[in-house]
């Protein structure tokens, strides 16, 4: 099966304002240190949160549309990867902040 990656902003369009307001988000920042521990990426569904699919996808949908996770088809899955470096040229040292905050 052929791999697609969803729309998702270059890395010169991503916005602080954008990348802040995502994270600023409980369960988004649940997302996002999850994905941190698996440089590889993982499916969406293997991420336990204490939401319905629904919600899940919606938070996965802003946190790439922010430019925060890449995403793309595995066959029927959708696999979702940090885009630490990305974040780490534009934004030096903000997502190692983040992920080292007390939670």
């Amino acid at each position: 099966m052929a791999t697609k990656v969803l729309p998702q902003p270059e890395q010169d369009e991503i916005r602080v304002e954008a990348v802040l307001q995502a994270l600023g988000e409980p369960v988004r920042l649940t997302i996002v240190r999850a994905l941190a521990e698996q440089p590889a990426g993982i499916a969406c569904g293997e991420i336990e949160l204490p939401v319905t699919a629904s919600t899940r996808a919606h938070h996965l949908k802003t946190l790439r549309e922010a430019g925060v996770i890449s995403t793309h088809t595995d066959g029927t899955r959708r696999i979702s990867i940090l885009r630490r470096e990305d974040l780490e040229k534009l934004y030096p040292g903000l997502l190692s902040g983040v992920l080292s905050a007390k939670q």
